[in-house]
């Protein structure tokens, strides 16, 4: 059974910094590439950062330099440390495999204030 439970999330500052957590279960964890993806309220769902089973990372321009993705195999759970947050990245962040799977989780919402 997938799941996908995402946390961390919650309401910042501009320049604020928040790390987010996802918890995978091992059937799409182990062996594939994660990503953490964003949606933002009339805008579709974009990927914003994949780190691969070897932790080979990849960024959206948008995120680059501040945003760092990371994993934990052992626990089958992959971060996204987020600093300098700007009000643009205010959206419904998700992780799930690169290519994504069809299931999704609840996400977590980020909400930055200017």
């Amino acid at each position: 059974q997938v799941q996908l439970v995402e946390s961390g999330g919650g309401l910042v500052q501009a320049g604020g910094s928040l790390r987010l957590s996802c918890a995978a279960s091992g059937s799409i964890f182990r062996f594939n590439a994660m990503g953490w993806y964003r949606q933002a309220p009339g805008k579709q769902r974009e990927l914003v950062a994949r780190i691969s089973s070897g932790g080979s990372t990849n960024y959206a321009d948008s995120v680059k330099g501040r945003f760092t993705i990371s994993r934990d195999n052992a626990k089958n759970t992959v971060y996204l440390q987020m600093n300098s947050l700007k009000p643009e990245d205010t959206a419904v962040y998700y992780c799930n495999a690169f290519p994504a799977y069809g299931i999704w989780g609840q996400g977590t919402q980020v909400t930055v204030s200017s």
